[in-house]
């Protein structure tokens, strides 16, 4: 059988994958943050010494991007330095590595959907150190696929929509940005995505290289935000009012990309997986989260690209929303 060695298992993609995984008996090997150092290269020499595996998903990252701008060594270390060292490992062992990289490499001022041709200009530390981290991977091993993804979300760990839940539940007016712009993408569907691609690569008919995933459609933070007030009417009642702001309104330490949106075709031709359309995935979380914990997540955190080693106090940097 083959297997399949996680990173960051523990975050909100990573429990995802295990999760999915488990449901249909594969056999992957999951270590978090608290179990592995992913930037100490004895301690990842002998965790992959130690499953062999397969093929290995690097699903961990630092993703706090406002804090970034204050912490740079920090995410360098972790988005940078770390995936250029499992890739390297990787190759020494021949083991392909999936890694998960984010739409922030971009500065967000194309006016269509952007494709893995186009060229890279992040707007901050996190963005500079994610693109690091790719060329990094690119530079170490041949045997490599990166899946850029965007705006996730899920019933795991914290994220926008959870935080969206807690307001509505707390308030009857929400403020959120409305002029920036991208493809919300379930967790399930980004999970689905990388055990394909890993599945793929163990049976060498993977194509290496750069690709795009992210959910189907495409929407402002304020459409998402109210996609999910909508949702969580039908089993609270509640239906506060989303206003929407602009960016200039909420001002925050690093610059974020205006247009987000990803085109994942390339994907879905290579690996044979897309991603469900967004609103009915919203739908889906909201419903299985209200059903199973009527309070939403307490933390007043949002969605990351990928899931942060270490954790980050906070990612509530990712989608503005104001309070009022």
């Amino acid at each position: 059988m083959t297997r399949i060695l996680l990173f960051g298992a523990g975050g909100q993609l990573g429990r995802e994958v295990t999760a999915l995984a488990a449901e249909r008996g594969l056999d992957l090997v999951g270590l978090g943050h608290d179990a592995l150092d992913i930037a100490d290269p004895v301690a990842v020499a002998r965790a992959i010494e130690a499953a062999r595996p397969d093929a290995l998903i690097n699903a961990a990252a630092y993703t706090a991007v406002d804090k970034a701008e204050t912490e740079p060594e920090t995410a360098a270390r972790i988005n940078a330095f770390a995936p250029g060292l499992i890739a390297e490992r990787c190759a020494r062992y021949r083991t392909p590595l999936i890694h998960v990289s984010t739409d922030y490499v971009f500065d967000g001022t194309k006016a269509g959907a952007y494709v893995e041709a186009d060229p890279i200009a992040p707007l901050g530390v996190y963005g500079r150190t994610k693109a690091a981290g790719e060329a990094a991977v690119r530079a170490a091993s041949e045997r490599h696929v990166i899946v850029r993804t965007s705006w996730v979300y899920g019933t795991h760990g914290n994220n926008f929509l959870k935080t969206m839940l807690r307001l509505a539940a707390e308030r009857d007016l929400l403020k959120v940005v409305s002029d920036q712009r991208g493809c919300p993408t379930a967790t399930r569907d980004l999970a689905e995505a990388v055990l394909a691609a890993a599945q793929a690569a163990a049976r060498g008919d993977a194509r290496w290289g750069t690709y795009h995933f992210a959910g189907t459609g495409a929407t402002t933070w304020h459409g998402f935000a109210r996609a999910i007030v909508a949702a969580a009417a039908g089993h609270t009642g509640r239906t506060p009012e989303v206003s929407p702001i602009t960016t200039a309104d909420y001002p925050t330490p690093a610059r974020r990309p205006k247009n987000s949106e990803l085109a994942s075709d390339l994907f879905e031709r290579t690996f044979g997986v897309r991603a469900a359309p967004w609103e009915r995935r919203v739908s889906e979380v909201v419903g299985a989260l209200l059903r199973t914990a009527p309070a939403a997540d307490p933390a007043p955190v949002v969605p990351a690209a990928e899931d942060s080693a270490p954790e980050p106090q906070t990612k509530s940097d990712q989608a503005p929303v104001e309070a009022s």
